[in-house]
């Protein structure tokens, strides 16, 4: 009796699960008529599927099978009816002019949806050469004009993994306004000399988690604008690129707080920077707090590995003898080591009219890795806690902001 039980229950669960997955259901772009001959537009036929999708009360997905596929600007937009995943196991390819996509707001756009998934091992290339050589934002400071490759708007409860981002022509991705998302396994690249290719770039976010990723880009990997909040990093790997950044801060009104961000297992090789907190000076009052790096290898790092920077003031566009009104406080690096090709391998620039407050240091070995000078640790309006070895000695040199 017992076992016919135990038999029927079985038989019965199958059946729940086979009809669960029965009524799941498939939207190949090419039953839509994508071409995939790396010639013809196929983007009419990859929204329209999405359409289809998410207007379906049950699980589904759009299949994006393997081929090469031309592709304008493609919008995911939901509210959906179910959960929709998008299998991307072909190479999706932007228009190479930047004209084409110059009214976008991004190339791909993933906006308001709950319970999507990313996957595929595919890969999405931005054919960005054409635009980097147009972009001269370093000098007008408009960085704007160009799409962002692919970007996720208004998203909840979603996974993205096992995709590339390939040659962007601005950011790689840009994570806006979304909540609980993790992005797992994805691959960014870019030349070292591609301007303002940031990998992954979240802002206004509360709980995203990266792991395991690998950027090689043209400027920061990871950047965290204003209101990201619980973010967690781990086991990146970062370079080319400008390292890992939070902010810059301060330069706008009405600025969210950034707080809760942990970076750990992560490996930064020859990158402009390491991790580093940057704020503009003669900025509105914001709040950067409880901001965590550890477990961190530096490979010759160019410019001071371990950076808090209240005076930043690229291409001299700002008021820098005005001290940053950003609080920044709660701070800790632990446990990090390498070596820098900048004998300032530790540079604390806190803010003159509002110093960084609770900044602990611990467990860090930088060595200086050029012929000229040794390797050095600055101190500008903080006083760290300091516990574990420290090399090179900590705030050996201590100023103030003039």
């Amino acid at each position: 009796m017992g076992s016919k039980f135990i038999l029927g229950t079985t038989f019965f669960l199958f059946l729940i699960s086979f009809s669960i997955k029965a009524r799941a259901a498939d939207f190949d772009i090419k039953k839509y008529g994508a071409k995939a001959d790396g010639k013809t537009d196929d983007s009419q036929a990859i929204n329209s599927a999405w359409k289809e999708a998410c207007a379906s009360t049950t699980p589904s997905t759009v299949v994006i099978a393997k081929g090469n596929y031309m592709a304008g600007p493609m919008k995911f937009q939901g509210p959906c009816k179910a959960p929709v995943s998008v299998r991307v196991e072909g190479t999706l390819q932007a228009p190479a002019e930047p004209e084409e996509l110059k009214s976008q707001d991004g190339w791909v756009v993933f906006r308001n949806i709950d319970g999507l998934t990313v996957s595929g091992g595919g890969t999405f290339d931005g054919q960005g050469s054409i635009a980097w050589s147009k972009n001269d934002c370093a000098q007008t400071g408009k960085c704007n004009s160009l799409p962002i490759n692919i970007r996720f708007i208004g998203l909840t409860n979603s996974h993205i993994q096992d995709i590339t981002s390939l040659n962007s022509k601005l950011f790689h991705i840009n994570v806006l306004n979304c909540k609980n998302v993790t992005l797992q396994h994805v691959i960014m690249t870019a030349p070292g000399k591609s301007l303002n290719t940031d990998g992954i770039h979240i802002g206004r976010s509360s709980n995203i988690n990266i792991t395991g990723a690998e950027i090689k880009t043209g400027d920061d990997c990871v950047s965290l604008g204003d209101g990201s909040q619980q973010i967690n990093i781990e086991k990146v790997k970062c370079g080319p690129g400008h390292g890992i950044s939070i902010g810059s801060l301060g330069r706008y009104h009405d600025e969210q707080p950034v707080t809760g961000v942990t970076v750990r297992n992560c490996t930064i090789s020859n990158t402009s920077n390491g991790v580093r907190v940057k704020t503009w000076p003669a900025s509105p009052y914001g709040v950067a707090s409880d901001l965590h790096f550890e477990d961190i290898i530096m490979e010759n790092v160019k410019t001071s590995p371990i950076l808090i920077d209240q005076e930043y003031c690229p291409n001299g566009q700002c008021q820098a003898k005005i001290p940053s009104k950003v609080k920044i406080s709660n701070v800790s690096f632990k446990n990090i080591r390498g070596t820098s090709a900048d004998p300032v391998v530790v540079k604390l620039a806190c803010s003159k009219g509002i110093p960084c407050q609770n900044v602990q240091i611990s467990d860090i070995h930088l060595t200086y890795n050029g012929k000229n000078g040794v390797a050095t640790f600055v101190c500008t309006n903080v006083k760290p806690t300091m516990t574990g070895q420290i090399f090179p000695p900590a705030c050996a040199k201590t100023v103030a902001l003039r």
